[in-house]
């Protein structure tokens, strides 16, 4: 949008009008003394402006407006953000392979159809749809991946190359690490990544469905008690349902709920952090939503405006209206006595 640095100045150009009319009827000394005008009674006298004096008066007004300093704005945002440091701990048991039914499938057809059309996903599966979309919806953030079953296993360090970290978050299977549970191990490996960082804030996260099984020199709280000391704020997440089925051979058997929902949320409460609860693939997207909401990017947008200037453009104008003028004034306008 066009606007003036100076807009009082335009006030001049009222100026402009009087300029003119005091130099079309300003009263000139007479250059010869006559003894009667009678011969030029049929003389009519000419109160043109004139091609000189209107050239002069426009290059006044374009220096008066190009004084006033016209330009146009262009707002532009600078975006400076303080992204959060995140690893997100994954559970690669063998239970990770389960599959949460929800209550709309009320037959063992129903089940069958929905896991061959892959429509029912199994539980890793599931963390891994949503972690997607988690990551995907933090671009300013740098995110790690750890896996772990019996033990834990760096995958990703904290990263802002997304691009490489979904290679790797596609490539798990449950199972391939064991089928025992290692929290401690995993809460150690993820503040080990953590405690050095420069963030703002560091978080870990932890998605299992089973209760910690394996042995490790630490206990889940006191790996939890660590974190705390590195200013590492953890959530856990517990996955799973009672209404639960494995694949087993080609044949689909019941499988009960295993995690230990007392134990994750003592590892939130000594962190400062929140357990969540996610029951199937509805649940799943719900508690990240609300992580992600919980964590939230710090991003400063200052806001600066470019201007675009006419000024130094008018005033060449006007010299050249000037120049004319002059040139006008002295060869085909120029008047004898």
């Amino acid at each position: 949008m066009m606007e003036f640095a100076y807009p009082w100045v335009l006030l001049l150009l009222l100026l402009l009008p009087l300029i003119g009319l005091y130099c079309v009827y300003r009263q000139k000394q007479p250059s010869i003394t006559v003894s009667t005008v009678e011969p030029f009674t049929h003389v009519r006298a000419a109160r043109r402006p004139g091609i000189p004096l209107t050239l002069m008066l426009l290059a006044l007004g374009v220096t008066i407006v190009a004084l006033a300093r016209p330009r146009i704005g262009n707002e532009k945002f600078l975006i400076r953000s303080q992204g959060i440091d995140i690893v997100l701990a994954i559970d690669l048991s063998g239970s990770m392979a389960a599959y949460d039914v929800p209550s709309e499938i009320r037959s063992g057809r129903q089940l069958v159809n929905a896991i061959k059309d892959g429509s029912l996903k199994n539980r890793l599966d599931v963390a891994k749809d949503e972690i997607r979309k988690f990551i995907e919806a933090r671009p300013n953030d740098r995110i790690g991946l750890v896996g772990f079953a019996e033990a834990a296993y760096n995958l990703a360090p904290p990263t802002l190359d997304h691009a490489w970290l979904f290679s790797h978050l596609k490539s798990l299977e449950p199972g391939v690490l064991g089928d025992l549970t290692g929290i401690a191990s995993a809460l150690g490996t993820g503040v080990s990544r953590l405690k050095d960082s420069d963030a703002p804030r560091r978080v870990l996260v932890l998605f299992t469905d089973g209760a910690n099984t394996a042995r490790n020199r630490l206990t889940p709280e006191q790996a939890a008690e660590l974190a705390k000391k590195f200013n590492v704020v953890i959530h856990t997440v517990g996955i799973g349902s009672d209404n639960a089925v494995g694949v087993f051979g080609g044949m689909i058997q019941r499988q009960e709920g295993s995690f230990d929902e007392k134990l994750l949320q003592e590892l939130a409460d000594i962190t400062g952090g929140r357990y969540f609860r996610a029951a199937d693939a509805e649940g799943m997207k719900q508690v990240m939503e609300e992580i992600n909401r919980l964590e939230k990017t710090v991003v400063e947008q200052p806001k600066y405006t470019e201007y675009r200037e006419f000024a130094p453009r008018l005033a060449l104008v006007a010299l050249a209206l000037m120049a004319f003028a002059y040139l006008t004034q002295c060869t085909w306008r120029l008047r004898l006595p």
